[in-house]
């Protein structure tokens, strides 16, 4: 019976049937093969260029670097990325139908190699260990940099010094009063004072921003503020070409010419200073999208190149002997890639700055070489150039911003409909301005679409109104203020300058009337929660594939991309916000206003648990809600989540309480938060989140619906900026 089952089995020709198990792999290998050589065959007909996707693998093992907690992981990811390069390279490299693929993988594996490892050598070489615990000590060191701050009043002052008690060499930043401050005090001055230090500020709450992290890349080992008075032990050599001290003079020349709002951003064009703007205009360019016109980047030094540029070759062509002689474009080049980097060094040479230089100086560069001036080869060369110097900014916002937004305005004018839109025609002044405008107010969305996920991911809020506000901010910056600004400070010399002046200061103010005119309207601000790192993945997955690829295979990039947005839509809000020190707590979901255990009269923290909130509007005092029982020592809250009521016991004062009733009081409650020790006693029925608990997770958000709690500390792992790790 069974022998005559198998003799109906259909057989292959030359195979037994004691064969047939083996004939599943074998399919199963034929089916790889075919996917590989699929894959292969893409890669070979799909016009790309390599220089982006490798420059992409090099941040992706960056941003890895940052993801994984752990140095096994780290060693780890390295091993792995260079076995699969040198894999692909020996097994396929002779291989024919896998030249393509072999390549790709090979090339990969060895930059994502290359950026995990480059960024644990620039952590292990810069980073500075924090100051164990806060502290008042007498400083006798030298200063690195100073930026005053008129806005703040208050002069801030990096210094290095060494430590009384190991002699370690330090590097802080103390901020110091105006009334305080010495005129003599300059860049290599010798100082003494005396200062209450803390150590960097980790993140008050999963999300929130990282001020360790940023402190240990910049080797600050704490910050703090003044005590007393400052004596000036030796003045700062002579020196000439004191960039810093070139820049505060220009600062300072510009807001005497201009006085209040428009001379505190004529400056920040002029020399990059933006410690005078106020906070009311501050946060107006910042709810209306406008924030990079603030920040000295590629638009600024785009300008100042392009207007450079310009001029030249127009007064170069004057004269026929020269125009005979040399290439006009190339000593224009020459010229104008000095004036950007000039200018970059005038407005202090910060890192968003110097790479927008970079990329312009490629851009200069390939014009003088007749190459495409704009494409994305350029533009990844210049990441990688930053990636190199400062591999850090790659999980920054301002890296990111910056680079999103160029390589969205690049591929969407590589488009094949935006090249037929917007290619020459014969028609009237009026159509081809239509067009033009068009043009601008579809590249302002674009950007806006393409810059949302990052806002979201560290600011936690997005603007509705931002691509109508710079259709008219950006031209009136470029072409009008930033002109009128340089061309004021050019009769300056003469004495001529004070009606370039007045015209500059007009412009300004209707860049101010734009801004807070844009973030007045209804729903101009979007303020939302803590996005996670596989929503974040998905719109750059999305936006990636859809910038670097050509034809209709670039239309797959919008599945993740939606995929992300649906993912976005379903961020849950957290039901409980409970920063890293316990003091403050956050209750969100009870009408439309955020509960806080504490009337807070920070403006840092309350932005920051609003933010986390995803919700506007000014926080109410938990004793003042009417939900809430509230004694001096504790308050006791009911919530009702997931089908259930959760009993809350919140810790205020700091008297002691009878250690019988409070582990009464914590046996009938679900979740107790305090800012200090609670005895073991304290049993409460799931989370006891007193001083012991915090001291290792830091800040924590918990969702009551599904029961998930998330801390600081899961995202920091073992790098150095980290506290807890020493422990």
């Amino acid at each position: 019976m069974i022998a005559h089952m198998v003799s109906d089995v259909p057989q292959e020709k030359g195979r037994e049937p004691g064969d047939a198990a083996l004939q599943r792999p074998w399919r199963k290998a034929v089916e790889l093969s075919s996917v590989l050589a699929s894959a292969n065959e893409f890669l070979a007909t799909r016009g790309f260029e390599r220089v982006p996707w490798l420059t992409i693998a090099l941040g992706s093992g960056i941003s890895l670097w940052f993801f994984l907690g752990q140095p096994w992981q780290w060693g780890a990811t390295i091993a792995l990325a260079m076995l699969c390069a040198a894999s692909a390279h020996y097994c396929w490299r002779e291989k024919q139908g896998r030249e393509y693929l072999s390549a790709a993988i090979t090339g990969i594996g060895i930059a994502i190699a290359m950026g995990v490892a480059l960024i644990w050598a620039r952590s292990e070489l810069v980073g500075a260990d924090p100051l164990s615990r806060p502290a008042v000590v007498t400083i006798d060191g030298r200063v690195l940099a100073r930026e005053d701050q008129p806005a703040l009043d208050r002069t801030r002052l990096t210094l290095a010094y060494r430590d009384a008690d190991g002699g370690a060499l330090r590097k802080v930043r103390v901020n110091v009063p105006t009334s305080a401050m010495l005129d003599d005090i300059e860049d290599g001055a010798r100082i003494s004072l005396r200062a209450r230090l803390i150590p960097p500020s980790p993140p008050l709450l999963p999300g929130s921003y990282n001020f360790a992290r940023t402190a240990w890349f910049s080797g600050l080992a704490a910050t703090g503020s003044l005590i007393g008075e400052i004596e000036l032990v030796e003045a700062a050599p002579p020196d000439r070409w004191n960039l810093s001290q070139l820049q505060r003079a220009l600062s300072q020349h510009v807001r005497r010419q201009l006085d209040g709002a428009p001379g505190a951003i004529a400056a920040t064009f002029a020399s990059g200073d933006r410690s005078a703007i106020g906070a009311g205009d501050e946060v107006a360019m910042r709810d209306a999208g406008l924030t990079h016109l603030l920040s000295i980047s590629g638009l600024h030094v785009s300008a100042v190149m392009a207007a450079a540029y310009l001029l030249l070759i127009r007064l170069l062509a004057l004269w026929p002997w020269l125009a005979l002689r040399l290439r006009l474009p190339l000593v224009a080049t020459g010229i104008a890639a000095g004036a950007g980097v000039g200018y970059t060094l005038l407005t202090g040479a910060q890192v968003p700055t110097v790479r927008s230089c970079a990329a312009a100086l490629l851009v200069l560069g390939a014009m003088a070489l007749g190459r495409e001036p704009l494409s994305l080869r350029i533009v990844a060369v210049a990441a990688v150039c930053v990636m190199l110097l400062w591999p850090e900014t790659v999980v920054g916002p301002s890296f990111q911003m910056s680079f999103a937004a160029v390589v969205a305005i690049v591929a969407l004018h590589r488009s094949v409909p935006v090249q037929r839109f917007m290619a020459p025609r014969e028609e009237g002044v009026i159509r081809r301005s239509g067009r033009r405008i068009t043009m601008l107010l579809i590249t302002g969305l674009v950007i806006e679409i393409a810059l949302m996920p990052i806002v979201l991911l560290h600011f936690h809020r997005a603007g509705i109104y931002g691509a109508i506000a710079n259709v008219f901010a950006i031209p009136l910056v470029t072409f009008v203020s930033m002109p009128l600004i340089a061309a004021a400070l050019l009769f300056d010399i003469f004495g001529l300058g004070a009606p370039f002046w007045w015209l500059a200061g007009r412009s300004l103010d209707l860049l101010l009337a734009i801004a807070h005119f844009t973030a007045e309207q209804p729903g101009a601000v979007r303020l939302m929660p803590q996005i996670g790192a596989m929503t974040f993945a998905l719109f750059l997955v999305g936006g990636l594939w859809l910038a670097l690829w050509q034809g209709r295979v670039r239309l797959y990039g919008l599945v993740p991309a939606a995929a992300g947005t649906i993912a976005l839509l379903a961020t849950p809000t957290p039901d409980l916000l409970i920063t890293s020190d316990g003091r403050q707590v956050g209750i969100v979901g009870e009408g439309d206003r955020l509960l806080l255990l504490r009337d807070s009269k920070s403006a840092f923290l309350r932005d920051n648990l609003l933010e986390m909130a995803g919700t506007e509007g000014e926080p109410l005092p938990l004793d003042r809600w009417p939900g809430a029982r509230c004694s001096r020592e504790f308050c006791t809250v009911t919530l009702h989540r997931g089908q259930r009521d959760w009993h809350l016991l919140l810790a205020r004062g700091r008297t002691q309480v009878a250690e019988r009733a409070l582990a009464a009081a914590c046996t009938r409650s679900d979740i107790v938060i305090a800012d200090r020790w609670l005895p073991r006693s304290c049993k409460p029925r799931w989370i006891k989140a007193d001083r012991r608990l915090l001291s290792r997770t830091g800040g924590l958000t918990i969702d009551l619906k599904t029961g998930t709690v998330t801390t600081v500390a899961q995202s920091q792992g073992a790098h150095g900026w980290w506290p807890q790790r020493r422990r």
